[in-house]
């Protein structure tokens, strides 16, 4: 099987990567990333492509399968190109692969997609998938739902699964997470385990996390086993300001949901950090995952607790962790985060 990763360089791509090469059903694969890494990878080969302009049928052909894993989070006060990467580039990407004859399509959905819902129980994959409004991440998430939903009934010939990951997380990625969401000012020692002052208690705040090892190999199964449609995936336990106290054996406060929102916006419109409110909506409102299906049809099961997955990246933030690909590497964001800066946080993705 010859696969084609797009968008393979980032924190859940680079897993993905190498739990194909370690998979014997796959003989080659082809990383498409915007910038070429310095990373070598067991039968892969690299090439540099935007996706929206770059000839995808001819990087596509002779493709058994693309996994789509491209998405940009910033910038974040650019909601065009946002737009035209997101959710025009998944229309290119999907085109392409039927264009190239691809037989099978694995796309990177999310949590984010689904539409606010029950933190009591868990949903299953048919839960409504229409975002949540106030968030550019979920209606972009949506919206590319919809044309897979579209891709998917006009193209029965392509096997078409999409996976919804939670919250993922691993050290490798720690600048890249620190970059995306909190921005050069804050000090990565403040987010070590034993020096977090207190975890924000905020009605509602329950999400799952899962480690980027484990998605991939869920992305692995999807490729090789005969499967269609949604999968969730999420590790146990779901991450709680009670879970959250005791991984970092600190004290909750208790803290208005809108006072937080109101100090996020404020400080994201004075370029104090990357990450606007919608953010903060997302995670309050988005539904807990039931993952029996990926279980049950995939034989997936996640090796890391999603606490140990989190602490792991905190960790890794703390200690400015990083690994050889450009939105990976400590580099990009240039000596002092001088670049970080320089590109207005959050108002050009230039790093």
């Amino acid at each position: 099987m010859r696969v084609v990763v797009v968008g393979a360089t980032g924190n859940v791509g680079t897993s993905v990567v190498r739990a194909l090469a370690a998979e014997p059903g796959v003989d080659s694969i082809l990383g498409i990333a915007r910038r070429l890494p310095s990373l070598d990878v067991p039968k892969t080969d690299w090439a540099a492509a935007d996706i929206v302009d770059a000839d995808l049928t001819l990087l596509f052909r002779g493709a058994d399968a693309v996994v789509h894993l491209a998405w940009l989070i910033q910038p974040s006060r650019d909601l065009a190109a946002l737009w035209r990467t997101n959710v025009h580039g998944s229309r290119c990407v999907f085109r392409a692969a039927a264009e190239a004859g691809v037989g099978a399509v694995v796309y990177a959905s999310s949590v984010g997609a689904y539409s606010p819902g029950p933190k009591d129980r868990r949903v299953g994959e048919s839960w409504p998938t229409d975002g949540v409004a106030s968030s550019v991440y979920a209606r972009h998430k949506a919206e590319v739902e919809r044309i897979l939903d579209r891709f998917e009934h006009e193209r029965g010939d392509v096997r078409v699964a999409r996976l919804r990951p939670g919250l993922t997380f691993k050290r490798e990625a720690a600048t890249e997470v620190r970059r995306l969401f909190a921005g050069p000012f804050l000090p990565g020692s403040l987010l070590r385990p034993d020096r977090v002052p207190f975890v924000p208690d905020l009605p509602g705040l329950r999400v799952q996390g899962v480690h980027a090892e484990d998605v991939a190999q869920a992305y692995r199964l999807a490729l090789v086993t005969d499967v269609r449609g949604a999968f969730n995936v999420a590790a146990e336990p779901v991450l709680d300001p009670a879970r959250l106290s005791a991984l970092l054996d600190v004290r909750r406060l208790r803290i208005p949901s809108g006072l937080v929102r109101r100090l996020a916006s404020v400080t994201w419109r004075l370029h104090l950090q990357p990450t606007p409110p919608g953010w903060l909506d997302l995670a309050l409102a988005v539904p807990l995952m039931d993952t029996t299906r990926a279980r049950e049809e995939l034989g997936w099961e996640p090796r890391h607790r999603a606490d140990d997955a989190l602490r792991e990246v905190l960790e890794g933030i703390a200690e400015g962790a990083d690994a050889a690909t450009p939105p990976l590497a400590r580099t990009s964001s240039g000596r002092a985060r001088a670049r970080e800066i320089l590109t207005g946080i959050g108002h050009r993705d230039g790093v």
